[in-house]
């Protein structure tokens, strides 16, 4: 395969199987979107509908506006743009709320930060692609709820969640997968990508001290804590470690992001320093890429592996990879992430009904989670396919 055969199937998966997907199938005539398609394709129309989703359809056709020009994917931009400030944006305590019924009333009200800062990356790119000052003027609302309500100014970082009046909450897990702490590198990872996308398009000197701080604390606390390049994921207060758990996929994901930051950033030492870091990563999330080319979910230290192959891991993995290529001048990693590419084209997506399958494990289909839903969006694959087509194009 060549490099052009390579991106002209990536801008064809992204034009004709995963955004036609979500303008055929998810807008719910009552407003919005729909909440839920299952792992069988069957629509839930009465499922809760869930602020991570619809922030994340507002960024990927935002970003597809941008990048692409069909005044179709501004068309779904503007409706995402719509339903976040208008019934999921909390007009009387700020933030947002987790969820919303079908109806469009408040259902969990809860203040989820990992949420907050999506919902700034779907605004904030609502402006780059339009310049809009209606979505900058959320994104920023948001920007300085989570600075005002989150931020933790004795040991650092950002607190997980509040309730909708901004008071501590017993239970402050993302899901139910997650462990109860004050502290994730899932959320800290969603808060500076959002905060650098944010900086595209407002250079504020709040906004880069508090970059510039989750940079740091990436490097100083969050991957220091891991073993061999791998990031740590669960902490306490004063970022006290307490798990074992290796996520190939974060890792990979936050060897390209973090990377993104220190370029918009513009620090020239704390680039090279970053550049470092971030080969770091990405050469230790490779423990969990196998021959094939997929890459596995995740690792609980010696004691069990998840061998699934999730949609959103290969995602990432092909854009490390392709960063690496770019950027660290990996030569074979241009050939890596085509290998990549073709396991993921050949094994998880489907090309009859379009979007992708949620997993595979080793033959066989995940069916049993969702094809679009609370979790399964568009932002993952579609985002591997921009920044191909921006960045290899």
């Amino acid at each position: 395969m060549t490099k052009q055969e390579f991106i002209g199937e990536v801008r064809q998966c992204l034009t004709r199987n995963i955004l036609p997907y979500w303008i055929e199938n998810m807008v719910d005539p009552r407003g919005g979107f729909h909440g839920r398609r299952d792992g069988d394709d069957q629509l839930h129309a009465d499922a809760p509908k869930g602020a991570i989703l619809n922030a994340r359809i507002l960024w990927t056709f935002s970003a597809a506006y941008r990048v692409l020009g069909d005044k179709a994917y501004l068309e779904m931009a503007t409706r995402a743009k719509r339903e976040v400030i208008d019934r999921f944006y909390d007009h009387k305590y700020g933030g947002v709320f987790w969820s919303i019924a079908p109806d469009g009333t408040p259902l969990d009200t809860k203040k989820q930060f990992y949420a907050l800062g999506f919902a700034i990356y779907g605004l904030s790119e609502y402006a780059r692609a339009t310049g809009d000052a209606e979505a900058l003027d959320y994104a920023v609302r948001l920007f300085r709820d989570i600075e005002a309500h989150s931020r933790d100014r004795v040991h650092g970082g950002y607190t997980e969640a509040l309730d909708r009046f901004w008071n501590p909450l017993e239970d402050m897990r993302l899901s139910a997968k997650d462990a109860n702490v004050a502290k994730t590198m899932n959320t800290h990872l969603h808060i500076i990508e959002p905060y650098t996308n944010l900086l595209r398009v407002w250079r504020d000197a709040d906004l880069f001290e508090a970059t510039e701080a989750l940079q740091r604390l990436f490097i100083d606390r969050i991957v220091a804590s891991g073993e061999r390049g791998h990031l740590g994921l669960f902490f306490l207060d004063d970022w006290t470690r307490t798990d074992d758990i290796v996520s190939y996929g974060h890792d990979i994901e936050a060897s390209w992001l973090l990377l993104e930051t220190a370029q918009v950033l513009g620090d020239e030492s704390l680039l090279a320093e970053t550049l470092a870091v971030t080969r770091r990563i990405a050469h230790a999330a490779f423990e969990g890429r196998l021959p094939d080319g997929s890459m596995v979910y995740e690792a609980h230290g010696d004691r069990h592996l998840d061998s699934d192959r999730h949609w959103w891991v290969q995602a990432e993995n092909i854009i490390g990879e392709a960063y690496l290529f770019l950027y660290h001048n990996e030569q074979g990693m241009l050939d890596r992430a085509m290998e990549s590419w073709t396991y993921t084209r050949d094994n998880i997506i489907d090309h009859e009904r379009g979007e992708w399958y949620w997993s595979r494990k080793d033959t066989e289909i995940n069916r049993t989670d969702d094809k679009a839903g609370f979790w399964k969006c568009p932002y993952h694959n579609s985002r591997m396919c921009l920044e191909l087509i921006e960045k290899l194009g």
